[in-house]
């Protein structure tokens, strides 16, 4: 996992890039958050969508939902990046386009957006 630190704004976000699944679940997800939180002062994290379990785009198994539901209780906001074409799933389109015109969760295409939509 590589870590690390971006001011914006005076805003402190937090990119994670990993090439394996760090999120598995929502406890691994909340253990992220916190660690983020605590010892970098930060509440909003840019993260590559590689860092995700498969599942979590897969909308039938909870994950996606379970995961979010966590960064909204404890006023995380997060911005996922990556390629989403591959995904043929028009609930998962949905629930990305929806997520994107919220204030929380954001499915982007690269770093550059992730920060724009979390310093907003």
């Amino acid at each position: 996992m590589k870590k690390k630190i971006i001011q914006k704004a005076q805003i402190p976000i937090a990119h994670i890039q990993c090439d394996t699944p760090l999120i598995t679940d929502a406890q691994s997800a909340l253990d992220l958050m916190m660690s983020i939180c605590y010892n970098d002062n930060c509440t909003r994290i840019a993260i590559n969508k590689e860092a995700l379990i498969e599942d979590f785009f897969a909308l039938r198994t909870g994950i996606a939902g379970e995961i979010l539901q966590k960064a909204v209780n404890y006023n995380m906001k997060v911005a996922i990046i990556g390629d989403f074409s591959v995904y043929t799933s028009k609930a998962l389109k949905d629930f990305m386009y929806e997520c994107n015109n919220g204030r929380d969760v954001f499915f982007v295409s690269d770093e550059k957006s992730a920060i724009d939509k979390l310093v907003k």
